[in-house]
């Protein structure tokens, strides 16, 4: 008996050991990862977005700043109520919210938007916007715990409407602690299963000056499922979320495969979006559930849009 007691005294200590030195590894990794600059072009545009010279042509010289102001703040809160989420990480009044909170993972706060005291983007031009929204970096060019692989799509006048939208919102004086991962978080990250969105686009350069026409149009329907792509990746064949919470279930394929959405009808799939239900009745789980919310604020338009385009896709199998 203290034989065994021995070995397995000497195999608990080697776990810890080994356990220690991988802390350690990730720990160093992680640093070095988050620590890394990223070269991101300078990419410039109006705030807010001038009118069109129809629009012009129909306001008075001395009102068309006003007017153009206006119109970006109301289409701009259309789209943080709808497509682009932002008060889900940056709060309500977007003076900070949660991203993550869990010891194991660690405790990533979104931070301060707006005008107040802690501003994270006091001073920004549009090319810190663009930087920090479609590259995912901040200003010194590391990477930000920003998922700007969603946001890939946004077009210049949308990223300039929600601009003009947050600086609109009242100040708020909070200064928000920076990001601490935990010992989760920090492997995921130094494994690579936790992707930087920095390493995958902050290369990219082109980007859409202003998004299709709204119509029920297979090109609109694609450019709104741009948000789509983080969870159900970029062919829709869903599977395994990449750096998504564990606790997630795999995203469901969303082409016209058998495995997908073949057999719903559009009903059913603005049912699901807007309601959270299933065509059998049975709830979507997370984090759709975090979605349905936001969608709930789509236009019919939007919703046939997005319904168009995910039905003419090539119907592929789920991801593994």
């Amino acid at each position: 008996m203290k034989k065994l007691l021995k070995i397995l005294a000497s195999l608990v200590g080697l776990v810890l050991i080994l356990a220690g030195a991988g802390y350690a590894w990730a720990s160093v990794a992680t640093s070095r990862k988050l620590a890394q600059t990223y070269p991101v072009h300078a990419h410039d545009f109006a705030i807010p977005f001038p009118l069109s010279d129809a629009d012009a042509a129909a306001v008075p010289e001395p009102d068309r700043a006003r007017v153009a102001t206006e119109r970006a703040v109301e289409r701009g809160r259309h789209l943080l109520q709808s497509r682009y989420a932002c008060t889900e990480c940056h709060g309500k009044n977007l003076g900070g919210g949660t991203m993550i909170d869990a010891p194991v993972m660690g405790r990533i706060l979104g931070p301060n938007l707006t005008g107040g005291r802690g501003s994270r983007t006091a001073g920004y031009k549009p090319a810190d916007w663009d930087r920090i929204v479609r590259h995912g970096v901040l200003p010194d060019g590391r990477p930000a715990a920003m998922p700007s692989e969603d946001f890939q799509q946004m077009s210049d006048e949308e990223l300039s409407d929600i601009v003009a939208c947050i600086t609109s919102f009242p100040p708020v004086d909070h200064q928000v602690p920076a990001p601490t991962w935990g010992p989760i978080g920090k492997m995921l990250i130094a494994t690579g299963r936790l992707p930087l969105a920095a390493e995958a686009v902050a290369s990219r350069t082109a980007h859409p000056v202003s998004p299709p026409p709204a119509a029920a149009s297979v090109g609109f329907g694609k450019h709104l499922a741009g948000i789509c792509m983080g969870c159900h990746r970029e062919n829709y064949g869903g599977g395994p979320i990449v750096g998504g919470d564990p606790s997630w279930p795999p995203a469901r394929n969303i082409t016209p495969h058998a495995e997908g959405l073949a057999s719903w009808s559009y009903d059913q799939f603005a049912k699901a979006l807007r309601d959270g239900v299933r065509p059998d009745g049975t709830a979507l789980k997370p984090p759709m559930t975090l979605v349905t919310p936001y969608a709930k604020q789509f236009t019919d338009v939007e919703v046939q849009a997005l319904w168009t385009f995910l039905r003419s896709l090539p119907p592929v199998p789920t991801n593994k």
